[in-house]
């Protein structure tokens, strides 16, 4: 399973292990053990400090194709039931390193708060080893387990346990249970974990919220295209620099194909992330990764309160939130998410193999879900709002060569039927000759768009009546030393290239504002600092 040019690659990245870990296999016969017996087996081979044994875990592990990883004897909460390969190697990766000492990189705060848990805390992760987004999460909450004691973490793959999925209703992924109660469901992310978290305990928050930061010569909320190349500009002219988001690269690391970034004639949106990722870490910016913003003051220091509890105090600001996938609105869509109703069809589509499907919109991102779809599904229904698709034509050609792709143009979706808990049909209007009619069908692919993430500046900034943040030539808003870039503002032509241009901008512009108020708002913000310790 596992090629000569990945164990020895497992073989470097193994060399500076600091403890001893254990693969500890529970025992018994089920189908496709004998494989996990040899892709622990091999991986164990890679290094001294690897082991793999065979053991009866007395309960603690759900089935014989069921691990656990150990650290110098101690079980580290990890668990693995199935074979973490394809996208869920990278995790099982991480794990075992992380257990052994390499640095787990989540911001001081975000450690601190996960160390502080008192409940004891067992998640289940319910995975697709083809879904993009599941790594993440599992990621993340092994990292929890490392961090505290009360924390356990199980990776299932929903493939090998359809017991559990058709249990469970299962129809999204990653789908997160928390004590055997659903804790988070479909596409999530690591901050909104966090924030989940945070109200299951709220007084982790406390043990972070006296952290401060020394006074930000600027700070970007955001963390995708806009805001990191808002960062590095910034960090570049040696100005003291924070970036705040829920996950580099935002939206992009949704996208699976992009062949429009100019001198890159194809890459991957977590492949892009990836590279975003690299060339921050190239400069000296302090990234708040997996938390969001809750509250935003404007004055001539301007402060931003974080998930965590922290404040950031900073003499400007570069707002770059981009956006998040837009909502039909019609019955039956919330209440269906993740029993039929999805928003990413590359880590929902492996649940819809050989059924009837939708894809509501028209434009790139519909015709591009609906082309990944057509290799998965039974027959693919694309329903496009307008009497033309938007889409380019070289996708739009491709759909149209496809015989399981079928496109209706110039109808109206009404409603989204269910039955026993899960997606039955689709309700719509014909808009020429406003008959209604309704296809049965199992699964519905929401790609309408997109909307600005900018709820948390209203009252702070201008902003259109669709929420985007209105923005001159220079990336200026309407309060002075506060900037916005990318897919939360005004600009036309929401593109990966734009956003870059966009973020280098604003920061440009926000080092003019430096220049010219840097240092009184330096003296400003000391004064303050000194009347509230005297007080």
């Amino acid at each position: 399973m596992l090629t000569n040019d990945i164990l020895n690659a497992l073989k470097g990245y193994t060399a500076n292990m600091q403890k001893t870990v254990t693969f500890v296999l529970q025992t018994g016969e089920y189908t496709k053990r004998d494989e996990l017996k040899s892709f622990l087996s091999d991986i164990a081979g890679v290094s001294d400090n690897l082991q793999f044994e065979e053991r009866d875990t007395a309960g603690e592990l759900r089935s014989p194709i069921s691990f656990l990883i150990e650290v110098d004897g101690e079980d580290t909460g990890i668990r693995f039931s199935g074979i973490p390969s394809g996208h869920e190697f990278n995790s099982l990766v991480l794990a075992f390193l992380q257990a052994s000492g390499t640095d787990i990189k989540l911001d001081d705060a975000l450690k601190n708060m996960v160390a502080n848990v008192q409940q004891s805390l067992n998640f289940e992760v319910f995975v697709s080893l083809s879904c993009h987004n599941c790594p993440d999460v599992v990621q993340a909450l092994n990292q929890f387990a490392l961090l505290s004691p009360n924390i356990t973490t199980e990776m299932i793959d929903g493939g090998l346990f359809q017991d559990m999925v058709e249990e469970r209703d299962i129809q999204g992924v990653p789908s997160v249970y928390l004590n055997g109660e659903l804790f988070a469901n479909g596409k999530v992310t690591v901050a909104e974990l966090v924030d989940k978290l945070i109200a299951t305990e709220p007084a982790i928050a406390k043990a972070s919220a006296s952290q401060a930061l020394p006074l930000q010569d600027v700070t970007v909320i955001g963390g995708g295209p806009a805001g990191v190349s808002a960062a590095i500009y910034s960090a570049r002219k040696g100005l003291k620099v924070t970036l705040i988001a829920d996950r580099i690269g935002g939206q992009v690391k949704d996208t699976v194909g992009i062949e429009n970034l100019i001198s890159v004639p194809k890459t991957t949106g977590p492949e892009l992330s990836g590279a975003l990722q690299a060339h921050l870490n190239e400069y000296d910016v302090t990234v708040k990764e997996h938390l969001k913003v809750t509250q935003v003051e404007n004055d001539d220091i301007k402060s931003v309160t974080l998930s965590s509890g922290e404040v950031i105090h900073s003499k400007t600001m570069i707002i770059a939130t981009g956006a998040k996938w837009r909502e039909l609105g019609v019955p039956g869509e919330k209440e269906n998410i993740g029993n039929g109703v999805a928003y990413c069809p590359h880590c929902d589509g492996p649940f819809f193999k050989g059924k009837d499907v939708a894809v509501i919109g028209g434009g790139n991102s519909g015709i591009e879900a609906a082309l990944d779809l057509a290799g998965i599904v039974k027959s693919v229904t694309v329903f496009e709002f307008l009497p033309e698709l938007k889409a380019d034509q070289v996708l739009v050609d491709q759909a149209e060569a496809k015989a399981n792709i079928n496109i209706l143009k110039n109808v109206a979706t009404k409603e989204i039927k269910a039955a026993n808990g899960k997606v039955n049909a689709i309700e719509y209007v014909d808009r020429d000759t406003n008959e209604e009619h309704s296809t049965n069908l199992e699964g519905v692919f929401v790609q309408i768009g997109l909307v600005p993430n900018s709820d948390f500046l209203n009252g702070i900034v201008d902003q259109t009546k669709f929420g985007e943040v209105v923005i001159n030539e220079k990336c200026e808003t309407s309060q002075a030393g506060i900037y916005a870039c990318g897919d939360v503002t005004t600009v036309p032509y929401k593109q990966i290239i734009i956003s870059m241009g966009e973020g280098a901008k604003a920061s440009l512009a926000a080092f003019e504002y430096l220049l010219a108020n840097g240092d009184k708002l330096e003296a400003l913000y000391n004064d303050q600092e000194e009347k509230s310790q005297a007080a």
